[in-house]
């Protein structure tokens, strides 16, 4: 058990580790090209089985809290999302690998978002909550996204990416949430497996895609890079502020400014190389080892700083 919850833990420096493989030796990524999306499944499995129905029922008693962060998150990151592939274009970039940044910016939020917010002190129904709306109006929303977006960079198969989104997200996290009700007491331990499993899809997922872009990368513009950066920290400011905006708690701040800043660029990876071409992946492969890394920072900042009245609350 040790060892699955190290994945889960630590999944950040994991990430980095196996991205940097990845790339010295892409060889050893390359080999997931026919599972990647069975890895992405995973994750979502993983999650319906961690879901607890306590936790949805304590968020559900807030449904204008969570209606304001996913509208928030479906039209801030979006935007953000735009933005930085028009300024990618602007600098050189590809219109394929530009696509990549609105591909992410329209993802629903992230799995690990949920571990982040229970370590950082946040509201984690709250998150639980977001994460699972989120990600089941995803199959519409997303598409809708990237075609309203992207259609000036590239073709965008509206329908494919749809069934893509059923198929990986809603499918295999309803069958999670039901395997959940018969595991009994294997449920403890499955606990905490799950959360190591969707770590190793993750970094499965995160690895190819820079080994699919080994040879990009070298040549990838700077702004790329910074682009990335920009987008993650962003994310995080815009929800702590649209947090404080609507009058949320400390937590419910936390939780927010983690949810938007940190986008499933698993997702977005993962339809970047099902429908459109390897490079398009790359942002969403950087992005998120980015705010994997960011977000544990920043967990660890939160701990350290609990001085502030306003946070220490939270914490």
């Amino acid at each position: 058990m040790m060892i699955w919850r190290a994945l889960s833990e630590k999944m950040a420096v994991f990430t980095v580790i196996f991205a940097l493989v990845a790339y010295a030796y892409p060889a050893t990524f390359l080999i997931f090209e026919d599972i990647f999306l069975w890895c992405f499944a995973a994750t979502m499995f993983a999650l319906g089985v961690v879901l607890k129905p306590e936790d949805a029922r304590s968020a559900i008693a807030r449904p204008g809290s969570i209606a304001v962060g996913v509208a928030t998150q479906f039209w801030v990151m979006p935007m953000l999302g735009f933005c930085a592939a028009m300024i990618a274009t602007w600098g050189g970039a590809p219109p394929a690998m530009a696509l990549g940044f609105i591909i992410v910016g329209c993802a629903p939020g992230a799995m690990a978002s949920n571990v982040i917010a229970y370590l950082a002190g946040g509201a984690v129904a709250f998150s639980i909550a977001m994460t699972m709306i989120a990600t089941m109006l995803s199959p519409m929303l997303t598409p809708i996204l990237v075609e309203l977006l992207g259609s000036a960079y590239m073709d965008i198969p509206f329908w494919p990416m749809m069934q893509t989104i059923l198929l990986t997200v809603v499918l295999p996290l309803t069958l999670g949430m039901i395997v959940r009700t018969q595991l009994g007491h294997l449920l403890k331990h499955a606990e905490v497996i799950a959360p190591g499993i969707a770590s190793i899809s993750i970094i499965i997922i995160c690895g190819y895609a820079v080994a699919q872009n080994h040879e990009r990368l070298a040549d990838t513009p700077a702004i790329i890079f910074i682009l990335v950066v920009l987008l993650n920290l962003l994310g995080y400011a815009i929800g702590w502020f649209s947090g404080k905006v609507f009058g949320f708690s400390a937590s419910y701040r936390i939780t927010l400014c983690i949810e938007i800043g940190m986008q499933n660029a698993g997702l977005g990876v993962a339809l970047a190389l099902q429908h459109f071409e390897p490079e398009t992946a790359l942002p969403g492969a950087l992005f998120a080892v980015w705010c994997i890394v960011t977000a544990a920072g920043m967990t660890r900042w939160l701990h350290k700083n609990n001085h502030d009245p306003d946070v220490a609350a939270a914490i």
